[in-house]
């Protein structure tokens, strides 16, 4: 934790989520990497009760929706301890798709849609999934969807296809952004986010998508959807037609502090791991490869890299706070494709320096090898957020672009 960014508060709370993580999940957390997710999730949700008195519960919340009511740069810290883990944010009821469909109800839900789908949500009684990406549609330009919801009489009738819809197995409910006025002068202005119950005989989950060999289940899986005529009352909008990319922007950029604040984590747990196999691991009598200059290297600069990148996601965070999430679009454009740069780089560097056994599943580290490659992608392609800093900065230097 950065020592400029620390509070008593998130100190305290900070030894009792970690304390809870080293006890209850680490100790297990092999044994369900090689489990089914839908037999884990039992065990995760009857940890929660236990995580719930550390005060660590739906963390990013503030105290009148059922959180601690910490601050963005305090949340963001907590949120890399509950990164050492793939369990971690899950079992304090912080995990995504969730925590950023939590943020839109609460902001943008009717008293209905907050009574019907919202107050499960909180208690973590139900999961929830996100339906934007299109496999027939470039994702790195979110205006272009080809998903329609035609309005007839008092419902919407929505027709299309999704893919990586995160977590939508075993999910109560979809926000699924769609096309509600092809004609609008703005492109920006076509979409809207509209709630589809996942039991509407127009939802059909066609299958959990292997990544790089892995389907997954439950919450730890991405599904490709077909919204076949999917009915739902117009009541299930969230916020006024037309609203749905204004809704995901203001979404991405605190979910980007979580997203890079989490991958953050990962690295810590991947630096971890490489230190202690570089101390225990001998290639020859009484030599560890700690001795190894190369490996010195690696470590080095892992260190170097995942300070920088933590204190950058910090700023961001901090300018967030202070001037608003317009002001800070160039901070959030950089940690994104900075952080999940050296994500790669340091679980790289890990599986490397424990050899053939990093790359198997005896190990974490192809596990986050294989899950966190996305992260280069999801959330806007890096070269996407490279080109938005990059314009923005010119744009300020007088370039017209």
């Amino acid at each position: 934790m950065s020592a400029i960014f620390s509070t008593n508060r998130l100190s305290a709370l900070s030894e009792k989520v970690e304390a809870f993580l080293k006890t209850e999940v680490y100790p297990n957390e092999q044994r369900w990497l090689k489990k089914p997710f839908k037999e884990v999730e039992i065990e995760l949700r009857g940890l929660r009760e236990k995580a719930m008195e550390t005060g660590g519960w739906n963390a990013y919340l503030p105290e009148a929706d059922g959180g601690p009511g910490l601050s963005l740069t305090e949340v963001a810290q907590l949120g890399a301890l509950m990164g050492g883990t793939p369990f971690g944010h899950f079992v304090f009821n912080c995990q995504a798709p969730d925590a950023g469909n939590i943020e839109l109800l609460l902001k943008y839900g009717s008293p209905g849609i907050r009574e019907e789908f919202l107050e499960p949500l909180l208690k973590g009684e139900i999961r929830s999934c996100f339906s934007m990406t299109e496999p027939g549609m470039a994702g790195s330009n979110p205006v272009r969807l080809a998903t329609r919801a035609v309005r007839d009489g008092d419902h919407y009738v929505i027709k299309g296809h999704k893919w990586f819809t995160s977590s939508a197995d075993g999910a109560a409910f979809a926000i699924v952004m769609a096309v509600t006025d092809p004609d609008a002068e703005n492109p920006y202005r076509k979409a809207s986010m509209i709630i589809v119950p996942c039991n509407n005989p127009g939802f059909n989950l066609v299958r959990n998508i292997p990544v790089m060999g892995h389907a997954g289940e439950g919450w730890h899986s991405h599904a490709e959807i077909r919204y076949d005529e999917a009915r739902v009352p117009v009541s299930y909008r969230l916020g006024e037609e037309g609203a749905g990319f204004t809704m995901a922007q203001e979404r991405l950029g605190p979910g980007r502090i979580h997203h890079c604040m989490r991958w953050i984590g990962i690295c810590e747990r991947a630096f971890d791991l490489m230190c202690r196999r570089a101390v225990s691991r001998e290639v020859g009598d009484g030599e560890p490869l700690g001795n190894k200059q190369l490996v010195q290297s690696m470590i080095a600069d892992s260190r170097a890299e995942i300070d920088a990148a933590r204190l950058m996601v910090l700023h961001a965070a901090a300018k967030i706070q202070e001037q608003g999430q317009k002001a800070a679009r160039h901070e959030i454009s950089a940690i994104k494709f900075f952080v999940a740069n050296i994500l790669q780089k340091v679980v790289d560097r890990a599986i490397q320096v424990h050899g053939a056994l990093g790359i198997t599943d005896d190990s974490i580290l192809s596990y986050y090898y294989r899950e966190e490659r996305g992260a280069r992608i999801y959330d806007g392609p890096d070269e996407v957020h490279k080109t938005a800093l990059a314009r923005g900065i010119l744009r300020e230097y007088g370039l017209s672009l």
